[in-house]
């Protein structure tokens, strides 16, 4: 079974404005695949460009297998920017103009109503709908054509906390369906609890790909012992110095948990005070930080 996206070298430029460059993408079938970056970092380029939306510069791009031509998005479903719907019609009725539109037969909008869980405000107006139920009508709309893949732009911009933590179970339940989830983010604890793996993009350029576990690694064991000077040496002399590091009174060391009970016997024998040992776990956001060059939510 081919990778649902695959993309090598792809380049969007506008001008002398390089919006992507050389992205190589791989989303694995029946993973929800987090493309994590600053506001700004080419991560909507990329999907309008899978999408058919606008034309790389350079480079290749498949979809399924299949690069842009007749068909090419049968298999796809997305939401792009945030849905737009007509405010006077009910929520069912929007979704029926789509499917008339897509060749959709009318029984698989009472099927996405339920997938999104909205029937039960299908009849009212979308005007009177929230700004998490509105994300997912489009969420439903994409669904239709009861696509392999995903394609999700930011799907949880603009909700509160109760309208992202629904959108995430919707998320993860439709990829326990066997489908595939593309979605970009600026959010790190959205992909963190969303998302198998993550490409991280900076610059237009993708910086990492990884599991989510992986990135989260590199926790550390934190020590605070006196006298500091001391300290020091003699850690310096267990775990050489690359593994230790001095962040004020305390020691940040490189090492597996497990090691914790014998740095704390080597440091009281040698008749160090203990006044802190406990395992930290590792900075998110600062790996974040670090791998797209101090970018935040804007470039």
């Amino acid at each position: 079974m081919s990778n649902p996206v695959e993309t090598t070298g792809l380049t969007k430029r506008y001008g002398d404005l390089v919006a992507v460059q050389d992205l190589n993408l791989t989303v694995r079938p029946g993973e929800v695949y987090g493309f994590l970056g600053p506001n700004g970092a080419g991560k909507s380029t990329t999907l309008r460009m899978l999408l058919g939306l606008i034309r790389p510069s350079a480079g290749t791009l498949a979809v399924l297998g299949r690069g842009p031509g007749p068909g090419y998005l049968r298999g796809v479903g997305a939401l792009i920017e945030g849905p737009a719907f007509y405010p006077h019609l009910s929520g069912r009725d929007n979704l029926r103009v789509l499917a008339g539109h897509a060749g959709v037969a009318r029984a698989r909008v009472a099927e996405v109503l339920r997938a999104v869980e909205l029937t039960e405000r299908a009849r009212d107006r979308y005007a009177t709908y929230s700004l998490g139920m509105k994300q997912r009508l489009g969420l439903a709309a994409a669904l239709l054509k009861d696509p392999q893949l995903l394609i999700l732009d930011e799907p949880t911009n603009g909700l509160d906390p109760a309208g992202m933590a629904d959108m995430r179970v919707t998320i993860r339940g439709l990829a326990e369906t066997g489908r595939t989830v593309l979605l970009s983010s600026h959010l790190l604890a959205e992909v963190q609890q969303t998302c198998d793996r993550v490409g991280v993009i900076a610059g237009g350029r993708l910086v990492a790909e990884t599991t989510v576990a992986e990135l989260g690694s590199g926790g550390v064991l934190r020590v605070v012992a006196r006298p500091a000077r001391e300290a020091r040496d003699h850690l310096h002399r267990l775990l050489g110095t690359a593994a230790v590091r001095r962040d004020g009174d305390a020691f940040e060391l490189s090492v597996d948990p497990e090691r914790a009970a014998w740095i704390n016997t080597e440091l009281v024998g040698s008749g160090l005070e203990i006044s802190e040992l406990r395992w930290s776990e590792p900075d998110l956001e600062r790996t974040f930080l670090e791998l797209t060059g101090g970018q935040t939510d804007a470039r």
